[in-house]
């Protein structure tokens, strides 16, 4: 190995070193009590290193944010193993339940706060490539779904963005805890037979 490329991969060792430290307090602490000051302390480094790699706090939640999108789309790409498409779309929406109940820190990270999107702004870039990318998996699946006769009529990108924001609005409600809130008689069911009913609606388009 060269020693530009030890110096590379030294860098990045101290990178993803930075980001996991900061992933770490972000869940214990939330986004608003993560620092820069106390990242450098969670990694045993000075402020000024974490400067040289990352340029604000925006800057390192929009980098976590985006391996928080590598992950799930890892899981959607597998699912194209199913080569059924209405199965594959049924599997999708499980899965990233799942992945948001088991991960609803990086989850608020991905869709809710606004520090990922407003980095991009700073960058001047309005091209969300993460959610972009994600949303794909979904579109084409619904639209294999429609080659094969189901969903007549549709447009698939509107039909791919209601299915994303139904199984989205369920995520934040039980992240939330607002489904705790409202007398269900089984709340702790509560989402996963909705999104049982949800599936049974698709099932007649």
């Amino acid at each position: 190995m060269s020693i530009s490329e030890r110096k590379q991969k030294e860098k990045e060792a101290l990178r993803l070193l930075i980001l996991n430290g900061a992933k770490k307090l972000f869940v214990e602490k939330g986004i608003e009590q993560t620092t820069i000051r106390n990242i450098a302390d969670e990694i045993n480094y000075s402020v000024g290193t974490v400067y040289v790699y990352f340029k604000d706090k925006n800057a390192i939640f929009h980098d976590l944010h985006s391996i928080g999108f590598q992950e799930l789309g890892k899981v959607f790409k597998d699912l194209f193993e199913i080569k059924d498409p209405m199965d594959r779309l049924r599997k999708m929406g499980s899965v990233y339940l799942k992945f948001a109940i088991e991960n609803s820190e990086m989850y608020d990270l991905m869709f809710n706060l606004k520090a990922p999107m407003e980095y991009l702004e700073m960058q001047k870039n309005d091209l969300w490539s993460e959610g972009n990318t994600t949303f794909g998996y979904v579109k084409k699946t619904v639209e294999e779904c429609m080659l094969e006769g189901h969903f007549k009529d549709n447009n698939s990108e509107a039909l791919s963005f209601m299915i994303w924001s139904l199984v989205h609005g369920m995520c934040c409600l039980e992240i939330r805890q607002r489904t705790k809130g409202v007398k269900f008689s089984s709340p702790e069911t509560i989402m996963s037979e909705g999104y049982n009913e949800f599936l049974n609606i698709l099932e007649k388009l």
